[in-house]
């Protein structure tokens, strides 16, 4: 099998480039580098099986040779990263999904789309299914990427209805894991650097917002069982339905740490979710997943990677 992964230099990117590769396959990695690091393919680039081409996605794609896959996950997907490249992020969501589609159609390749939970913004519906449409501002500095990635859902579906293209999309709900940069603003790699380097804490709000985190490991699963299945085209939530307030992850990553860091408060950002839980009864019933690694496992394996990626700063 040979495939294409747009965004393959990222943190989802390099771990699925990683997998897919571990299967034998041939894997073709785009990237531009906006937020992803050549770091994460030092693994990839020694297998003979993986080839790269520095690419911006929003820019038309010439790739050669045949594709059974496209993966489309090139974009920014962090709130600071979003907010820093408004008008990037919402072209990658466009242009870049159509570029990509372009390419799977081409080719007569499948196609998964890497959507997000930010398609529900801030929900009133608690938990979130598939069926559930959203409470999006779209005029909001959120909503340059929420909005991106109900574009790029509705023209993925518009590309399998009109074309028939075979096509897989994906909601992700919060992921982490080694690999994640550490200023990537996100809650846990910034609470796990805080923690390291002795720094306070940065909890918005009041801390009562709540979240539900996925190790990176059960999310490439989910994606792999995505593209196994058959005929299911509408969108797929993978995430980890163990909810969690923002406080109680600053400070169970305190205990994890065993730093001694204060927790202080600062205003909650415009339109930040006040909620977030996946429904996963369609990954369930359907690719037969549910995540297996549990929260606390998979923060002390990314506190680990953490604490090299701290080491390495402060000798440099």
């Amino acid at each position: 099998m040979r495939v294409l992964v747009t965004g393959a230099a990222g943190f989802i990117g390099s771990h699925l480039t990683e997998f897919l590769l571990g299967r034998g396959w041939d894997v073709i990695g785009a990237d531009n580098f906006v937020t992803g690091s050549p770091e994460n393919l030092a693994a990839a680039s020694r297998d003979p099986h993986f080839a790269f081409v520095e690419q911006d996605v929003s820019e038309y794609i010439a790739i050669g040779g045949p594709f059974d896959w496209v993966l489309h996950f090139a974009s920014p997907a962090s709130p600071r990263d979003y907010l820093e490249l408004p008008i990037q992020t919402l072209k990658v969501g466009a242009l870049g999904t159509h570029n990509s589609l372009g390419v799977a159609k081409a080719k007569g390749a499948s196609f998964l789309l890497a959507s997000t939970s930010e398609v529900y913004g801030d929900p009133l519906e608690h938990p979130q299914s598939e069926e559930y449409w959203g409470n999006v501002n779209p005029v909001g500095p959120r909503g340059v990427y929420d909005e991106a990635k109900r574009f790029a859902e509705a023209m993925t579906m518009a590309y399998h209805r009109y074309h028939g293209l075979d096509t897989r999309i994906v909601r992700i709900f919060n992921t982490f894991g080694p690999r994640m940069r550490l200023n990537d603003g996100r809650a846990i790699p910034a609470f796990i650097t805080q923690a390291l380097t002795g720094v306070p804490l940065t909890v918005f709000g009041d801390g009562s917002q709540t979240r539900s985190f996925q190790y990176i490991d059960d999310l490439v699963e989910g994606l792999w069982r995505l593209m196994q299945a058959r005929g299911v085209h509408d969108p797929v939530n993978i995430g980890n339905p163990h909810e969690m307030t923002l406080l109680e992850l600053a400070q169970r990553i305190l205990r994890l740490t065993g730093s001694s860091s204060p927790i202080v408060f600062q205003p909650l950002p415009v339109d930040d979710p006040k909620v977030r839980q996946p429904d996963i009864r369609r990954a369930r019933a359907l690719l037969g997943w549910s995540p297996r690694v549990d929260v606390e496992r998979g923060l002390i394996l990314t506190i680990e990677w953490f604490k090299k990626q701290v080491a390495k700063g402060a000798a440099s």
